[in-house]
């Protein structure tokens, strides 16, 4: 082919040599954007920052809008997972049925889900500034920990008057262990925000959620829960808790699980009360934007 291509610009233009072409030369590479290309197929699930980490070890600097310029171009757009029927019929029922709620009632809800955060996050690759010879000197080396570092799994609550309480998940959670951070912990955040006896308490459809023992513990202590529709992290406003929450610990950089565990309690304190507030007040917004999209996916 090549040479084919070469005897063919002779023939048409009496030369060899690249021609002036219109427009930008494009900056990636035929064989990275095969790569990118080969890996969002492979791995549907991949982020854009991974692959632009994967486009940097071929020597390739890309910004993230670029990756997804090539991804785009080859038919590969970013989606959320596929909702069936059954959850797109909850979900338009829940935001039709609590659109029209007044802010009074989004007020008294103690939203609440659980969350894995990493060592290092997305970060995983550090540096440090050195002099020559002093490359193995103790105070110029990171601590490592093989496969990242491990992670700790957090289940926490908040309402529209802040924060409530923040809880490692210690071992394997299941019913059991959820119901003895909801003993230890749901009654004491409710009280603490001041949401009073009726509030209402909002959890996903996980089946150690929805367990019969842990719907007697709701029945037994006088919980209202707040019916849900599967398939709605957009919904749920404690997902961007999580969001801040992430980019919070990971910025004060935590070298071992013990560091990780405390500046995750430390962040989640400081969150402000306005900023829980402020996702609370647009939560109506949210709901428009279910039915808005016909229950697919929203921004949020």
């Amino acid at each position: 082919n090549s040479v084919k291509s070469i005897i063919k610009k002779w023939k048409e233009y009496g030369t060899c040599v690249n021609l002036p072409r219109a427009g930008r030369p494009h900056k990636l590479s035929d064989r990275a954007r095969r790569r990118l290309v080969r890996e969002a197929t492979k791995t549907p699930m991949t982020t854009l920052k991974e692959l632009q980490a994967s486009a940097a070890e071929m020597g390739e600097t890309l910004h993230t809008t670029t990756v997804a310029r090539v991804l785009h171009q080859s038919k590969l757009y970013g989606r959320e997972p596929l909702l069936k029927k059954t959850h797109i019929k909850y979900r338009l029922e829940f935001a039709k049925r609590h659109v029209g709620d007044s802010m009074v009632k989004w007020k008294k809800v103690l939203w609440s889900d659980e969350t894995k955060v990493e060592l290092f996050g997305h970060q995983t690759r550090r540096y440090v500034w050195r002099t020559p010879n002093t490359a193995h000197h103790h105070k110029r080396t990171i601590p490592t920990v093989k496969h990242g570092g491990g992670s700790i799994m957090l289940w926490g609550c908040f309402s529209a008057a802040g924060p409530g309480r923040l809880v490692k998940i210690e071992g394997k959670m299941n019913a059991a262990k959820y119901r003895e951070i909801l003993e230890d912990n749901l009654i004491l955040s409710a009280r603490e925000l001041r949401l009073g006896r009726r509030f209402i308490f909002q959890q996903d459809n996980d089946p150690k959620h929805t367990a019969k023992a842990t719907q007697k513990w709701f029945k037994d202590n006088k919980v209202n829960v707040l019916e849900w529709p599967s398939q709605s992290p957009d919904l749920n406003p404690i997902e961007n808790l999580w969001l801040d929450l992430k980019r919070a610990v990971h910025a004060r950089s935590p070298r071992n699980l013990t560091e990780l565990e405390q500046f995750c309690k430390e962040e989640w304190s400081k969150i402000a009360v306005s900023r829980c507030a402020s996702l609370i007040e647009t939560y109506p917004h949210r709901l428009s934007a279910v039915i808005a999209a016909k229950c697919a996916s929203t921004k949020y």
